[in-house]
């Protein structure tokens, strides 16, 4: 496995990992009418693009001889710092495995590049959401000293989803 930055050329691939990813996971939890637009409005090439060219994001890429293996985005700056005291908070937005591959470390790497993007760039905190009912995610983000410190909402369409907002303090 390496990982490497994000180039235009992989917006195709990241468009149709995220929304598989995601569908996958969550896609039982939304009527059509709810799910669909979301879908396009954040794992559509033009979603994905508008992510991509935002100075505020950064993807990486987790690729082996397969290919994409997963990725993750994160913000220089977390648009969740109203909830914390942390002066430079970052966020980490999307982390997504290829399906069949959670559990293989693919995860992990990635967490570990973004928590050294955020010391490097002189974070004091990095903030992240998690679905409520996501037991898993919330017991890999333990694992990093990650805690949860405010219960937010995430919306998709009309449906409002309890979310926990995870929080880890970064030494200076």
């Amino acid at each position: 496995m390496i990982l490497r930055p994000a180039f235009l050329e992989d917006i195709p691939a990241l468009a149709e990992m995220g929304r598989s990813s995601f569908c996958a996971k969550f896609a039982h939890l939304y009527s059509t009418e709810d799910l669909d637009p979301f879908l396009e409005q954040v794992y559509s090439i033009d979603g994905v693009t508008s992510d991509f060219n935002q100075p505020n994001l950064i993807y990486q890429l987790a690729e082996d001889e397969t290919g994409l293996i997963g990725f993750c985005k994160i913000a220089r700056r977390s648009s969740y710092a109203e909830h914390s005291d942390a002066k430079r908070p970052m966020g980490l937005n999307q982390l997504y495995t290829a399906a069949g591959r959670t559990g293989q470390g693919i995860g992990a790497a990635l967490t570990d590049w973004a928590l050294a993007e955020a010391r490097e760039h002189s974070a004091d905190a990095v903030q992240l959401s998690v679905y409520s009912e996501n037991y898993g995610a919330q017991r890999f983000y333990a694992r990093y000293g990650f805690t949860k410190i405010a219960d937010i909402g995430f919306w998709v369409g009309n449906q409002r989803d309890a979310e926990f907002l995870y929080e880890l303090r970064l030494d200076s």
